[in-house]
């Protein structure tokens, strides 16, 4: 539909899709995030009902519909492959070629593995359903992808890509991304040929993909720091936008003009910059686009969802996707535990990675293209895939809570077995996560005897193989407080960041030992009046001390004597402590007065 009038003629039909989609991101997402709904499950779920296979189906029958669905995929889909070459470029922009290097033996080892593993056993069951031979492999090599964009984002917003499961997903994630690439060009090859060997003319096709990466990478390193450096120097935020975007788009533009895909060439841009000195205002930069373009993925990714289809066929579907699942997340979790990933790790893995991916959509649309997979084949094969990819949410949560079950019921290792020694006068360091660390080398370093506690069985055994005596226990529990020596304890230091852990901690210490010193960590002043009223002796509130080593570097750096500095920061520390208290004691003393006044007796 175009309107004319005055002003040239736009095109209603792309501006109303765009429309749509934008409401989706704007209205529809914060609505369900409302009801803890994971916005990757909301885009493809509003993209399958709003696409053309679900409302846009019923326009000419129900005109109406016309403003709030969508039937031509086409005009967002450029939007949509943006999304995934921003995320590919943020993904390169984290990593650099040295930590590349040091993920190599999981990245071309596990992630080769799989990949080959996985399309020959899903190759092998299309080809036992009357699939021809290329055909067959090709469903096998595009099935045994996952999807980059779902996963990547849920490890990311649950703050687990650092995490065992996040790195060995992202490893094999890395290498899929990297098996697109000769994938690709041997579709094109098969479709294009005339004659001659497969094995030569794809190796001679590989070639030309690893010239064009090679040149790819030289002019970046010539042209993107010079480039991003007189940028910069003129200060212009509009301006660093635009070359950041304009390096996104030519890098995929240039690898898409050599037959590869375009996430591939934004990656390499990503790795380029990792190593400069823009890598940080870079990731602020795109950030806001990221989030919008993945939307629009997903979204599109919902959009190819034929209902119809699982109408048709819903118990071929649903098997299908059931042994799709099973399949890869076996293959994923046997080749993981070969590479000795911990039995956790390796299941999480194994169930994040079990769907389908997006490459899948890009792969047999091209082989349907050239005619090596049917039309009707194909329809199915993207079905089962959207299906898959559309439980990768609910996968992920089903992989944490089975993960947390093998690791509360698998015996303990030996050293977390261990049990703390019979000494006395020592302190109890509950917690050794980043401050506990620290603490213990102080203790260590002014020789005083100390029992370090941990509730991270995996962290325990890592340290107590570096030679740190932790003992792997809650210290929630009256049991295991007895075993560190509490009774016998000259202080207590509860170095975790729980809120109510430390309050559990610290009642049950004072009840047990009214007299013995507990110093606490506190997130912030009002946790630290809080801490003072139940019992700590001391509270080092994490913002209060933040500013006050920000202040005494601040002031030697200007070049104040550091002595009268130090001093000062410790009277400002003192006077903190005894307003932190007095607020405290004045809680108390109002509750207890509460307390009497509603107990008193009326007569």
């Amino acid at each position: 539909m175009h309107y004319g009038g005055m002003a040239a003629p736009i095109n209603l039909d792309a501006y109303s899709d765009a429309l749509v989609v934008l409401a989706t991101a704007g209205v529809i997402v914060p609505i369900v995030q409302r009801w803890r709904v994971s916005p990757v499950l909301a885009y493809l779920a509003a993209g399958a009902i709003l696409g053309p296979h679900g409302l846009g189906s019923l326009q000419k029958s129900v005109p109406p519909l016309y403003w709030v669905s969508i039937t031509d995929a086409r005009h967002v889909s450029g939007f949509a492959e943006l999304g995934v070459v921003f995320l590919l470029f943020l993904i390169g922009l984290e990593l650099s070629y040295e930590r590349l290097l040091t993920m190599r033996r999981l990245v071309f080892g596990l992630g080769g593995l799989q990949v080959a593993l996985s399309t020959a056993a899903i190759g092998g069951i299309a080809a036992l359903f009357g699939n021809p031979g290329p055909a067959a492999l090709i469903i096998g090599a595009c099935l045994a992808l996952s999807s980059t964009a779902i996963v990547i984002e849920i490890m990311a917003r649950q703050r687990r890509l650092t995490s065992t499961a996040g790195r060995t997903s992202f490893s094999i994630l890395l290498a899929q991304d990297l098996a697109v690439v000769p994938l690709l060009l041997f579709i094109s090859f098969l479709g294009t040929r005339s004659g001659g060997s497969v094995v030569s003319g794809l190796l001679l096709a590989l070639a030309n993909a690893l010239a064009a990466v090679g040149l790819i990478i030289v002019v970046g390193r010539v042209v993107l720091r010079p480039l991003f450096r007189l940028v910069a120097a003129t200060a212009t935020t509009e301006l660093f936008v635009a070359a950041t975007l304009f390096v996104i788009v030519a890098t995929g533009v240039a690898a898409g003009m050599a037959g590869l895909s375009m996430a591939l060439g934004a990656f390499i841009a990503g790795l380029l910059l990792a190593e400069t000195e823009f890598r940080k205002a870079i990731e602020a930069t795109i950030e806001p686009f990221k989030g919008l373009l993945l939307g629009v993925f997903f979204f599109t990714v919902g959009m190819s969802i034929d209902l119809g289809e699982l109408v048709r066929e819903p118990f071929w579907i649903l098997a299908s996707v059931a042994g799709m699942v099973v399949l890869k997340a076996a293959i994923v979790t046997g080749l993981a535990r070969l590479f000795r990933v911990p039995v956790p790790a390796a299941v999480e893995t194994g169930l994040l990675l079990g769907p389908g991916g997006e490459f899948a959509f890009v792969g047999l649309g091209l082989a349907t293209a050239h005619g090596l997979v049917a039309a009707d084949v194909a329809s199915f094969m993207l079905a089962v895939t959207s299906l898959s990819m559309i439980l990768i949410p609910l996968l992920a949560l089903a992989a944490r809570r089975v993960t947390l079950g093998i690791e509360q019921r698998r015996h303990l290792a030996p050293e977390l077995a261990a049990v703390p020694p019979g000494s006395s006068g020592h302190a109890i360091v509950v917690g050794h996560g980043r401050v506990g660390q620290i603490v213990c080398d102080m203790l260590e370093r002014h020789r005083f005897p100390f029992v370090a506690t941990d509730s991270d069985p995996a962290a325990v055994s890592e340290y107590r193989r570096r030679g740190r005596e932790v003992y792997y226990g809650d210290a929630t529990k009256l049991p295991f407080l007895k075993s560190c020596g509490v009774m016998e304890a000259a202080a207590v230091i509860v170095t975790i960041h729980t809120q109510d852990a430390i309050d559990e901690i610290v009642h049950l210490v004072r009840s047990l030992r009214p007299d013995i010193l507990i110093v606490s960590r506190a997130r912030d002043a009002g946790h630290a009046r809080h801490l003072y009223a139940v019992g700590v002796t001391d509270a080092v509130p994490e913002t209060v001390e933040a500013s006050l080593q920000l202040s005494e570097a601040a002031l030697v750096g200007l070049g104040l004597p550091a002595g009268p500095v130090i001093a000062s920061i410790h009277e400002k520390r003192d006077e903190f402590r005894r307003a932190l208290q007095e607020a405290a004691g004045r809680a108390g003393r109002e509750r207890t007065r509460a307390i009497r006044a509603t107990t008193r007796d009326p007569r």
